[in-house]
């Protein structure tokens, strides 16, 4: 069995969705590949995301769409963490192969999750995910990197 088989099936043992709960959540491009470099691409999952909020299956709080992967912070309505994130791979995979004019998986299997406690501070969970691009020295300011959102804005 593949090591990526392993971790994928480790990181799904012992998942619980709970609905009202608060996650933070990360999945990673196949091969860490920077498609996200391009905005356009990157734009086609930040629409994904908008459309899981406006769906009512989360109350998307925060993300930001790295070059080779996606940090999302969300508390969960009436939809498992397993059909959120199943439809969000899938529908941002098909937009963008599309675009790209070409098949195949597009996402590593599985993600990683994180319940928050009820007195998380969710600011600080938002500034962290948000910083992502400062730490990772692809911009010098928040602002300067376009694909994130929050709602403390």
């Amino acid at each position: 069995m593949s090591q990526s088989i392993i971790a994928s099936h480790r990181l799904r043992s012992g998942r619980f969705s709970q609905p009202g709960r608060t996650y933070l959540l990360t999945t990673t491009v196949q091969r860490r590949e920077p498609l996200f470099r391009a905005f356009a691409l990157g734009r086609l999952v930040a629409a994904e995301l908008r459309a899981a909020h406006e769906q009512g299956r989360v109350c998307s709080l925060a993300w930001v769409v790295m070059p080779d992967h996606l940090h999302w912070l969300v508390t969960l309505e009436g939809h498992s963490l397993d059909a959120v994130m199943r439809q969000i791979k899938s529908n941002s995979a098909r937009r963008i192969n599309r675009q790209l004019g070409r098949a195949g998986a597009l996402w590593q299997d599985g993600y990683h999750d994180r319940a928050l406690r009820k007195d998380a501070d969710l600011q600080a969970a938002a500034r962290y995910i948000v910083a992502n691009p400062l730490r990772a020295g692809l911009v010098e300011r928040v602002g300067d990197y376009p694909l994130w959102d929050a709602i403390w804005l």
